[in-house]
Parts: C-alpha cells; sequence; structure tokens
C-alpha cells in the first residue's frame, strides 16, 4: 500500500510542475484523495460488500468532487490533475501512467447489464479537460484525447483524437498531409474534417498534390539517369529541376 502511495506521489511531482514537496502533494491534491479512497472502495466491491464499497464511492465523490465507480480498474501512477467533475464507470479500465484532466468522463452508451460498457485506457493514455470518451471500445497505449472530444470508437495506439465527434489524428499520414497543406498556404487542420463533403475534398486533393510530388521527383531522377549516358557529341540536357515556380518568366511568355 505505501509503495503504491509512494509511486502516485512521485508520478505527481514529475507530471504536475505546480507540485512542490511530497507532503503538499500527500495533503492537497484531490486526485491523489480520490485514488486512495478507491483502492478502498474496489477492495470492498470485489469482496462482495457492493453497499460498503459504493458507500465509500460517494464519500470520496463528496470530498474530492471525483466520482470513481467501485468497479472501475485502475493501474498504478495514475495521475488525475484537478480533477472537479471527473466521472470513471463502473467498468472503465485505466492502464498504467495515465493522467486525466479535470471534467473528464469515461462513461458508457448501452443500457444492457453485464456487457462491457465503458472505455479501457492503455498505458500511458493522456485524456485532456471535459473530454468524453463513451463506450466499450479501447483508448490505445500512449494515445492523447484532446480537450472538449467526444470520442466514440477506437483510438490507435500513439494517435490523437479532437473534435466533437472526434476525428483520428494519426502520426504518420496526417503530419505528411499537414507538411503539403503548409506549402500550399493553409493549415488541414484549420477546417471541419468529419463528415463534411468540402473538407474531405480537400484531404483528398492535398493527398493527390502529395502523390503528383513525389512521381515527379521520380520522373526527375530518371531525366537525370539518362542525360548521363547520352553521348558526347550531343547536346547535354540543362532542364530545370528544383521545384521553383517563377510566375514572372510565365507571365512574360504570355504578354
Amino acid at each position: 500500500m505505501f509503495q503504491r502511495l509512494r509511486e502516485d506521489i512521485a508520478c505527481i511531482l514529475e507530471r504536475d510542475p505546480a507540485a512542490r514537496t511530497r507532503w503538499e502533494v500527500l495533503t492537497c491534491y484531490p486526485g491523489l484523495h480520490a485514488l486512495m479512497l478507491h483502492r478502498l472502495a474496489h477492495a470492498l466491491w470485489t469482496g462482495g460488500f457492493k453497499w460498503l464499497g459504493r458507500a465509500t464511492s460517494h464519500f470520496g465523490r463528496w470530498l474530492t468532487g471525483i466520482e470513481i465507480h467501485p468497479g472501475a480498474i485502475i493501474g498504478r501512477r495514475v495521475f488525475i490533475d484537478h480533477g472537479m467533475g471527473v466521472v470513471i464507470g463502473e467498468m472503465s479500465e485505466i492502464g498504467d501512467d495515465c493522467t486525466i484532466y479535470q471534467g473528464v468522463t469515461l462513461g458508457g452508451t448501452a443500457l444492457v447489464k453485464g456487457a462491457k460498457r465503458h472505455p479501457t485506457l492503455e498505458a500511458g493514455v493522456v485524456v485532456g479537460a471535459n473530454a468524453c470518451v463513451l463506450g466499450g471500445f479501447t483508448v490505445g497505449a500512449g494515445a492523447r484525447v484532446g480537450s472538449g472530444a467526444v470520442v466514440t470508437k477506437p483510438v490507435p495506439a500513439g494517435a490523437t483524437a479532437v473534435g466533437n465527434p472526434a476525428r483520428i489524428i494519426e502520426a504518420a499520414a496526417d503530419a505528411k498531409r499537414e507538411a503539403v497543406a503548409a506549402k500550399m498556404g493553409f493549415s488541414a487542420y484549420g477546417v471541419t474534417q468529419g463528415d463534411d463533403p468540402v473538407a474531405q475534398a480537400m484531404k483528398g486533393l492535398i493527398d493527390n498534390a502529395s502523390g503528383h510530388e513525389h512521381q515527379i521527383a521520380l520522373l526527375w531522377q530518371a531525366v537525370a539517369q539518362l542525360s548521363t549516358q547520352v553521348k558526347k557529341d550531343c547536346v547535354p540536357c540543362d532542364a530545370q529541376q528544383d521545384e521553383a515556380f517563377d510566375a514572372a518568366s510565365l507571365s512574360r511568355l504570355v504578354k
């Protein structure tokens, strides 16, 4: 028990720059108090003392403003920062080293008793303030849920979910799209993406432009290789191979 408490205090000191001393964390952090009371409530719940478990959970809610159902499973070194308004449902599972901010709801959408109604957060997940994760799916290890997001579908490991309804931003594909979009003069994520047909069309155009750029680069490589094989008495190929666009030159040609 004391080992878990030391771990919890250490992780808060590591993740919260406002935390100054162990004594301050132990006495003034409601997230820590809520987790301590949850461990007691969970032990009572799993031991068959359902009412006592719920009563302990209710006392923890009154004391800290954080509501954790005694049936929820919470791993090690979980940090509930600020915590006011956090709601964690009965079948929620929270892995090690997760961070949850104020106003977060880990809730369910199904009304069937016994079904997996609440989400599973794998290790290292961060859930931003006022986000809602609703349903019996998994948020993969190291994923991020942005503040105010409403997540109703699985989030792959390492991805980020933002918006309402949340859209999934995966590092490789979306970072490439953002880089191409920046070259075109706007931010790919400055528009509503979800089911907006205009946004979907813009994403398609950006991906298409990115593919054309790659194909053109391959063509220039092939031209360069062929130019080295021409005979000495031929005029060497002197085609422009950079990506600069000289609008002034084109304007002079059409005058």
